[in-house]
């Protein structure tokens, strides 16, 4: 048999890390704190030693979890609602490079450079791309921009359980990791999250950077906690529809419950 490459062995590796990721984050919606490394690997079909080789407590994996989620978090927010054929093919490419944790913190993620995001999108991209297309389009019919903003968000949140965990975790501030770790996720999600839905609160449009920029900053502090309140109240409706298994095809009614 030819050795594997050093490619090869890399993409393993990442593939490795989304396994464990997304089981952790199933994990976690029904066990909280109180979840186990062992857990994790039962959920996700794998050794106990596998999961413990990459993760050898648990705090460390919520931790990494966190971060890669935040890298896609904005993701919601980054395309205009009622106009998802303008969006460029390269759009990716020519938006501002996303939040990453050694950035912020200095510390290499786990999962390599590309962190889960990258390990997820292997092979996968152009599934993706036509996945977030349909929900765009889905979310922005005969919905507002907000309310489109949010169905297409919960939709999200039924796809991907670690984005759902991180806004649920962010309006707790982050208490279930030391403040070491939780304050430089806080001040990113707050940049990258909040920031843009405060602009998109304000503006009923799609929000960008220079939105945000433009506002006046002796405002910033309510738009901000604006912004919480509505994630705060999509996690909590999404909460029972999600445990159901029933959010995605439920996000536009949860929407029409809170008068988006």
């Amino acid at each position: 048999m030819t050795p594997r490459t050093k490619e090869q062995n890399e993409e393993i590796r990442l593939r490795r890390l989304a396994q464990i990721r997304k089981a952790a984050a199933d994990v976690f919606l029904n066990k909280g704190p109180l979840l186990e490394i062992r857990d994790v690997a039962a959920q996700a079909e794998l050794g106990y030693g596998t999961v413990y080789h990459y993760y050898s407590n648990k705090g460390d994996l919520l931790h990494d979890l966190l971060w890669d989620a935040l890298e896609r978090a904005g993701e919601w927010l980054e395309v205009p609602l009622n106009a998802p054929s303008q969006v460029s093919p390269n759009a990716q490419r020519e938006a501002p490079p996303k939040v990453s944790r050694a950035s912020v913190s200095g510390e290499a993620p786990a999962g390599g450079p590309f962190g889960l995001a990258a390990a997820a999108d292997i092979g996968n991209s152009a599934a993706a791309d036509s996945r977030r297309a349909s929900l765009e389009t889905a979310a922005g019919a005969e919905l507002g921009p907000v309310a489109a903003a949010g169905v297409r968000l919960l939709q999200l949140w039924a796809e991907d359980h670690a984005l759902f965990l991180l806004h649920k975790l962010a309006g707790e501030g982050f208490a279930a990791l030391p403040e070491a770790r939780s304050a430089p996720l806080s001040a990113a999600f707050r940049r990258e999250v909040l920031a843009p839905l405060a602009a998109l609160l304000e503006s009923g449009l799609a929000a960008d950077e220079a939105a945000a920029s433009r506002a006046n900053s002796a405002e910033l502090p309510y738009r901000l906690q604006h912004a919480e309140m509505l994630l705060a109240a999509l996690v909590g409706c999404a909460s029972l529809s999600l445990r159901r298994g029933k959010l995605h095809e439920e996000a536009r009614d949860i929407a029409r419950f809170l008068k988006l």
